[in-house]
């Protein structure tokens, strides 16, 4: 792919524009500087700088992001900033999408991407992908709450009652709850439904891939080859 294109793909402006930062002498591929848009390169694992800023080429973006409080999953937010703003430019200008949501005041891991498929097939019901929640509850937590949630609660507007796909005490006042459902405040509800109340939810995993411990919160990463593989993985 000539270079131009490859900046354009990985969202530095039109190829006019890309072409241009190459003419002026602001990109250096792989160490070495280059001054000709239409010099070929292998995009994939492509290292650039870009007038000043490293980048490293991927033809789809699969990222994790570890979401704090007080931000939205949205293009156009209403009340909180939105989630795209801890992002850089180039992969807000590219298209990446949250995979599914978080509401403004839950926190953790948010997996985002610019591939379509890859988007539709985790949000999709039919997977039943599962995502690990760390709740904090006002009240203490009881067994007789743990087995209600396991077995299955009632919600208003549910035809039937839902069940965690798995669920455990991590403290008094805590609980792991695993969802293989994407309900509107579903945690939220269901804990309710079970009698208690959520002051903080934290999620941990998605599918196989857990929240890197290492990322501070509004900190995002590519997501590794092995990881992208482990949630594309059909069963």
């Amino acid at each position: 792919m000539t270079l131009d294109r490859i900046l354009q793909s990985q969202g530095f402006g039109t190829r006019r524009y890309c072409g241009d930062l190459v003419y002026a002498g602001l990109v250096e591929v792989d160490g070495e500087a280059c001054d000709d848009p239409r010099a070929r390169f292998e995009p994939e694992g492509l290292r650039l700088v870009v007038d000043g800023e490293a980048w490293i080429c991927h033809v789809k973006a699969y990222l994790m992001l570890n979401k704090p409080a007080g931000y939205e999953c949205s293009q156009r937010p209403l009340h909180h900033p939105s989630v795209y703003t801890l992002l850089p430019v180039p992969l807000r200008e590219r298209g990446v999408q949250a995979v599914g949501r978080l509401d403004q005041d839950t926190t953790g891991l948010l997996l985002l991407s610019d591939d379509g498929q890859f988007i539709h097939a985790q949000t999709s019901p039919k997977r039943k992908v599962p995502k690990v929640y760390e709740v904090t509850t006002a009240e203490p937590v009881t067994l007789a709450q743990i087995e209600a949630l396991r077995n299955g609660v009632q919600l208003d507007d549910e035809p039937a009652p839902l069940a965690a796909a798995d669920c455990m005490g991590t403290g008094e006042h805590s609980m792991r709850l695993t969802l293989v459902q994407g309900k509107y405040h579903q945690v939220k509800r269901m804990v309710v439904a079970a009698g208690n109340h959520v002051t903080a939810l934290h999620r941990s995993a998605v599918g196989p891939v857990s929240l890197d411990p290492g990322l501070a919160p509004g900190g995002w990463r590519w997501l590794h080859a092995e990881e992208v593989a482990q949630l594309t993985r059909k069963d």
